[in-house]
């Protein structure tokens, strides 16, 4: 009897499916902005906001979405304007978003496993609603990813060259920043907070190893996302693990057997060719006059 007959599975299912193609489509620009670890801190902050919520009795989804939201956008004028570094931003996400969640928590009524699902993922318990919710964001995002994708790569790959064409940077980089808090929101429900980074990071990072261009490696992504979101949720159901820990288990073990397979083929093409083999010629034969 298939695990996916019950309605609660395939919910679970359609939900990584379409979490996994659409934090790959975006995490290629964030890693080529070399901005890898922003999902964990956008990811704490809407800690933040999940806590607000509980606490006021409202949504806890909308009320990530609205902080997270609102953190993106303060990272990245921070980082525009250069009053701070960018890891010194990040940090102050990281520490003040989960300080701030988990203080709010703990002044309202929710139980710590509410917090649990939020930090760890909870799939499975994904309502009609929630997957409505994940499936409207994350096409947005994908298709945002999609049609302008020669614009953020621009912005991504010389920001003063996109500035000098005439490109809208500063328009750009808050899209970027918004939709990375949409993504780390919808995502929350599918592998946790402290999860999120795995999987806009390494698929693409996996990708890398085996593509050249932008086109291709963007694409190769979301596949091996798409991959790793339906194998986990199946050996999830199967092996009766968590669904996002299974889903970026997956993915690390891809780009350890992609690193591995590319270093030994590395490997056999550095090897010198043998030195032909050349007949020696026999001696040569003097005579000599009586």
């Amino acid at each position: 009897m298939s695990l996916f007959q019950y309605e609660f599975m395939l919910r679970a299912l359609v939900g990584a499916l379409i979490i996994g193609l659409a934090a790959p489509a975006l995490g290629i620009y964030l890693v080529q902005r070399r901005l890898a670890l922003i999902g964990d801190g956008i990811g704490h902050v809407a800690l933040t906001g999940v806590g607000a919520g509980l606490l006021f009795n409202q949504s806890p989804v909308l009320m990530a979405v609205a902080a997270a939201t609102v953190g993106a956008v303060a990272i990245e004028l921070i980082r525009e304007r250069g009053r701070t570094s960018g890891d010194l931003a990040l940090a102050l996400l990281f520490y003040g978003g989960i300080a701030g969640g988990v203080v709010l928590v703990g002044l309202s009524d929710s139980s710590n496993s509410n917090l649990n699902a939020y930090l760890f993922g909870a799939l499975t318990t994904t309502s009609r609603q929630d997957l409505t919710t994940i499936a409207v964001l994350g096409v947005a995002v994908l298709v945002a990813m999609l049609a302008l994708r020669p614009a953020l790569f621009a912005i991504c790959h010389d920001e003063e060259y996109a500035r000098v064409s005439g490109l809208p940077v500063r328009a750009l980089n808050l899209l970027l920043a918004v939709t990375t808090a949409v993504t780390v929101t919808i995502a929350m429900r599918a592998v946790g907070v402290l999860l999120i980074s795995a999987l806009m990071v390494v698929p693409v990072a996996t990708a890398q190893q085996v593509t050249r261009g932008f086109r291709s490696t963007m694409t190769a992504a979301m596949a091996l996302g798409l991959f790793a979101a339906g194998a986990g949720i199946w050996v999830a159901a199967v092996a009766d693990t968590a669904p996002g820990a299974s889903v970026v288990v997956l993915a690390i073990a891809g780009f350890l057997v992609v690193a591995v397979l590319g270093a030994l083929w590395r490997g056999l093409r550095r090897q010198p060719a043998p030195a032909p083999v050349v007949a020696e010629e026999p001696p040569e034969v003097v005579l000599h006059r009586s």
